[in-house]
C-alpha cells in the first residue's frame, strides 16, 4: 500500500524525488501512511478543495479492503528531507 501511494503522488507531482511515504502500524488492522511532498507540490496532492487527496484516500481505502485492513492517509505539509 505504501509503494501504491508512492506511485500515485509521484505521479501527479512536478518534483518525485521529495516523494517521501511512511507508515506506522497503529492496531493490527490498522495502517496509517504519511505522505510528504516538495513545498510546490503540496497544492497538487491535496486538489482543489481536498478532491485529489480524497480521490487517493478513496482508492487506499479499496485496496485495504481486500486485505482485511484499515488505512489512514495523513498529508504532511512540511517539506521532505532533501537526501
Amino acid at each position: 500500500m505504501k509503494e501504491f501511494i508512492e506511485y500515485i503522488a509521484k505521479c501527479i507531482v512536478d518534483d518525485p524525488i521529495q516523494v517521501e511515504v511512511t507508515e506506522k502500524s497503529s492496531e493490527e488492522k490498522k495502517l496509517v501512511l504519511s505522505l510528504k511532498v516538495g513545498p510546490n507540490d503540496i497544492g497538487k496532492v491535496i486538489g482543489r478543495e481536498g478532491r485529489t487527496a480524497q480521490a487517493m484516500r478513496t482508492l487506499l481505502a479499496a485496496v485495504a479492503a481486500k486485505e482485511g485492513k484499515r488505512v489512514i492517509l495523513e498529508i504532511d505539509d512540511r517539506p521532505a528531507q532533501q537526501s
